[in-house]
């Protein structure tokens, strides 16, 4: 039996899913890609105009409906619910942080007064709102050679992307800056893959158990319980980021914050329970104002 692994048409989703077809063949099982198109492949608008999960529909679809029997998502663009119909894992996670891509060489700081950053997120937006109030924060969609494009061709100063995604189409040299997460926040799950498959399907299910990477999956769900508790999309002004020693202690560290940069809530705090780090971390937002914030920035709010 050939597994058909379900992938959006970019570069990066190919590759990506590419990368766990390679680990499913390794693993002993046969496997190839199915391209599937995504209302966010053809649609340009802004993902908080759009919809949370315009990514990930159209893949779970296909998966439901027999098209593909393994499905590769983007971990941190699935809502946050889980879906009683797929059986999910999380394989070997990516650098988590994020990037800045500049002209001549630029970091954060050395960037004009003033000068042009393209990001459509709203998270990036208020981060950089607040360690740099001048900048002058355009929308951004598109494929990342078409994000980068913008600053080669002169439209942009600089863009902000995910490190992993960089890295994973061997990019990672472009960065001009790698931002630790004290300056800026990642998206929860950020740099993980989610792996589905039908959860009645126990061919499927025992493949892509292989691979599966514990830590990371510990991680990414306690960083996405943070942003289901705040009943906040993925497109909300809210970050999260964890590690995880060798003990099995999870270290979280959680943020919401105003679109303007004017204001920002951040929890951090410890403990061995994915779901009760998570819950503690979105709790203590919540009591010190974190729903108002979110509903302030909400779009049509």
């Amino acid at each position: 039996m050939t597994l058909k692994i379900g992938t959006r048409r970019s570069n990066l989703a190919t590759t990506q899913s590419g990368h766990m077809r390679d680990a499913l063949i390794a693993a002993g099982h046969d496997a190839e890609l199915h391209l599937v198109t995504t209302a966010g492949d053809v649609n340009m608008a802004p993902v908080e105009r759009i919809g949370v999960g315009v990514f990930t529909q159209a893949l779970r679809e296909a998966l439901e409906a027999g098209e593909c029997d393994i499905a590769v998502h983007s971990f941190k663009d699935l809502p946050t619910a889980p879906d009683e119909r797929f059986h999910l894992v999380v394989p070997v996670r990516a650098d988590a942080r994020e990037a800045l891509i500049a002209r001549d060489g630029l970091t954060l700081d050395g960037l004009p007064q003033g000068a042009r950053v393209g990001t459509s997120a709203p998270r990036r937006i208020s981060q950089l709102k607040a360690v740099r109030p001048d900048l002058d924060i355009r929308p951004l969609r598109g494929n990342i050679e078409t994000r980068m494009g913008k600053v080669t061709e002169g439209e942009l100063d600089a863009v902000v992307l995910a490190y992993a995604g960089l890295s994973r189409v061997d990019l990672g040299h472009r960065a001009t800056e790698v931002f630790d997460p004290s300056v800026i926040l990642p998206a929860p799950a950020q740099g993980a893959l989610a792996i589905e498959c039908r959860a009645d399907d126990e061919a499927a299910r025992a493949a892509v158990d292989k691979l599966l990477d514990a830590a990371a999956f510990t991680c990414a769900r306690a960083e996405r319980i943070v942003l289901n508790r705040l009943e906040a999309g993925c497109t909300a002004p809210v970050a999260s980021h964890s590690t995880i020693d060798a003990d099995g202690t999870i270290h979280l560290t959680a943020g919401v914050y105003a679109l303007d940069g004017s204001a920002q809530l951040v929890y951090t705090g410890s403990g061995t329970d994915p779901v009760a780090v998570g819950e503690a971390a979105a709790a203590d937002l919540l009591g010190r104002g974190a729903a108002d914030l979110i509903a302030k920035e909400r779009p049509g709010v």
